[in-house]
């Protein structure tokens, strides 16, 4: 997929893999880590050289690292993207009922997913969107509500440069009040919930020639600098 350009843009947007690899950048060492699929899924392959993390997937999968390219890889060992998983010693295979046991007991400590909205309340839309009636939850539910930590990494508009952080989703709900890190091809955004189901969104980092300015142009919330 091509990166997403528009003229009013001043200057270039991340690619999906520079939004992997800065999102990769806040995933603690010897923590346990989800990725879901698509852009979050490519972190496995931008991991910092000092940290040590083990992934998980609900597919029955713990302590891969890297990715095989392309169609490399077994057929049999495939993460929830339907990505290969390069085979490292210590790694461990268990049924899908375990691995989401894992998740609801709390013992993942962050996971990465994708998301169609997050709104300024950290609200996580990204199981369906309503003009294609289709949709699939998968574990995204369960990861959102059981998780410590939420990093959404995504595109920060849609492909016709509409707003993806908004004021409230529009979209059906994964969860509520879960995201607290949303990196995108602009920028880097922190939720700071400081009361009960209310929280700001400071502008932690802005992408090479953005401004807050214009970073604010394509997000549909108020965001602060600190």
């Amino acid at each position: 997929m091509k990166n997403l350009s528009f003229n009013n843009d001043p200057a270039p947007r991340l690619s999906r893999n520079d939004i992997a690899r800065k999102a990769a950048q806040f995933l603690p060492n010897s923590s346990i880590v989800n990725l879901g699929i698509g852009i979050p899924s490519l972190c496995a392959n931008y991991l910092p050289s000092n940290i040590e993390v083990l992934y998980h997937a609900e597919t029955g999968l713990l302590g891969y690292k890297d990715l095989y390219e392309g169609e490399k890889g077994n057929p049999n060992i495939m993460d929830a993207g339907g990505n290969f998983p390069i085979e490292v010693p210590g790694m461990v295979f268990f049924d899908s009922i375990e691995s989401f046991n894992m998740i609801r007991g709390g013992h993942i400590n962050i996971t990465v997913l994708g998301a169609f909205q997050v709104s300024g309340t950290g609200d996580l839309s990204n199981w369906m969107i309503p003009s294609r009636g289709i949709g699939s939850i998968g574990g995204a539910m369960d990861l959102a509500e059981n998780t410590p930590t939420v990093i959404v990494a995504m595109e920060h508009t849609t492909s016709t440069n509409i707003p993806k952080i908004v004021e409230q989703c529009t979209y059906p709900l994964t969860s509520k009040n879960c995201v607290n890190l949303i990196v995108t091809d602009v920028a880097v955004i922190e939720v700071k919930y400081y009361e009960k189901q209310k929280s700001k969104l400071i502008l932690k980092e802005k992408a090479s020639g953005w401004n807050i300015s214009e970073v604010q142009k394509i997000t549909n919330v108020e965001l602060f600098e600190e």
